[in-house]
């Protein structure tokens, strides 16, 4: 499309999210005028700070393999050498078992973590290593129909407990035994063979509000986007060639709300894609803020031992990432479980389980306190194998940005940056039709 046709193309995006801010980048980029509405008062979605404090709606991580997250940050002017804290992929426990980091090609730098990992036998350490190497022959492609437990059903049982079952609970936010396995293999593979730096962990030590939300708000309405927090979006129905937004006429539109929330505003236009979309089931994410004076973790996040009586995966020590002394953020994945005992009992779980695990960092059980507790109840949709997720393209003009549309990854940050700038491409050449057509009035 040409520099003038652009110009003359009205873009709408439902949803101020991720997703949403980086499908108006994208497009504002491409020349389109763009609006953003967003029903909430601040932007970010599912990945926001609090509104009126420094805390995150939960823990979120990066790693270098985020290419397009990455870049997103850079086009709205964030450093993300700033504002992540880069380190080696490294699986710890408190107790000091788990892999170290290790330098060199990802790949190769597992396999060294692997060999030196002294929480298992050599004979399990070898085993590990040549079932990796059985997925790396395979091209890192299984069954649809293959859960993450069938997958790793032959590796010792030390090795799932330690591994396997945190990755992917952290990953996929989907246990291992109703996890996708195709899923689970597609991380692996970028992960490990995406080049240098690829594995590493980004560990965010500013608010997630200053991420990505707020610079690419102020972006966008330094390149003219017309931008509408607050306002949630009652309708969008289709006009000849072009679409209408709550009246107002667009040659184009891009729903970047939630998955239920855009399958509202498709119902009528789309009903196949709004039952998809409607479809799909979700798993919840618990975080608990501690206060706990004096403690110091051995590294920035740790892995914990989840059990029946012990919610928490991960734990993250904020005053290692840019935030007070003793505090710490809990991550309690999977977390469908816990939300229905309640979050006083999910809380009063967790100070249990860190009395019994972070003694040797200082944990006193007498000044140990819980700031709050937050739930995001919808946080991500259910990676099962076979699941059947809503495609990108709606209708002509009409697409769909999320970290649940049709891609090879759950649901993350990437994914939704990633969904974003594919939306605008899939309404593009609709988009020029309806230019090119005589408009009715608005």
């Amino acid at each position: 499309m040409s520099a003038a046709g652009a110009g003359n193309v009205r873009l709408a995006v439902v949803g101020g999210g991720w997703a949403g801010l980086s499908a108006a980048v994208e497009a504002t980029r491409a020349g389109h005028r763009v609006s953003v509405f967003e029903m909430s008062r601040q932007w970010g979605g599912r990945a926001r700070s609090q509104d009126g404090t420094d805390l995150d709606n939960g823990q979120h991580i990066l790693l270098g393999a985020c290419s397009a997250v990455l870049a997103l940050m850079q086009q709205v002017g964030v450093d993300p050498q700033q504002v992540l804290l880069r380190r080696p992929l490294a699986l710890r426990w408190a107790d000091g078992r788990g892999l170290g980091p290790a330098s060199g090609a990802p790949a190769w730098a597992f396999t060294r973590a692997v060999l030196r990992c002294r929480a298992w036998s050599l004979a399990e350490r070898l085993r590990l290593l040549a079932h990796c190497a059985g997925w790396i022959a395979a091209g890192f492609r299984c069954a649809p129909t293959l859960t993450v437990d069938a997958l790793c059903v032959r590796l010792p049982a030390s090795v799932r407990s330690l591994l396997i079952d945190p990755l992917c609970v952290a990953a996929l936010n989907t246990p291992a035994s109703e996890a996708s396995a195709g899923v689970f293999l597609r991380l692996l593979r970028d992960v490990l063979f995406g080049g240098a730096g690829a594995s590493d962990l980004l560990l965010p030590r500013r608010p997630l509000r200053e991420l990505l939300p707020a610079p690419a708000a102020r972006w966008l309405a330094e390149h003219d986007a017309e931008l509408h927090p607050g306002r949630r979006v009652q309708s969008i129905d289709a006009d000849g060639v072009g679409w209408r937004v709550d009246g107002e006429r667009f040659d184009g539109v891009i729903l970047a709300a939630s998955a239920a929330e855009a399958a509202r505003l498709a119902r009528t236009s789309a009903p196949a894609w709004a039952d998809a979309a409607a479809a799909l089931r979700h798993e919840p994410i618990v975080t608990v803020y501690v206060r706990a004076d004096g403690v110091r973790l051995a590294l920035p996040m740790l892995a914990l031992c989840e059990g029946p009586e012990a919610p928490a995966q991960f734990v993250f020590d904020h005053g290692q990432l840019g935030g007070p002394a003793g505090r710490l953020a809990f991550v309690v994945s999977g977390a469908a479980g816990w939300v229905e005992r309640g979050l006083d009992a999910t809380s009063a779980a967790v100070l249990a389980q860190a009395g019994r695990e972070l003694a040797r960092a200082g944990w006193n059980p007498a000044s140990a306190s819980v700031l709050t507790v937050i739930a995001e109840r919808r946080a991500t949709f259910r990676s099962t194998p076979g699941l059947v997720r809503p495609p990108a393209a709606i209708a002509p003009g009409l697409a769909a940005a999320g970290d649940y549309v049709e891609g090879p990854y759950p649901a993350t940050l990437e994914g939704a940056v990633r969904a974003g700038v594919a939306a605008v491409a899939a309404c593009a050449s609709t988009m020029q039709n309806s230019v090119s057509s005589p408009r009715r009035a608005a």
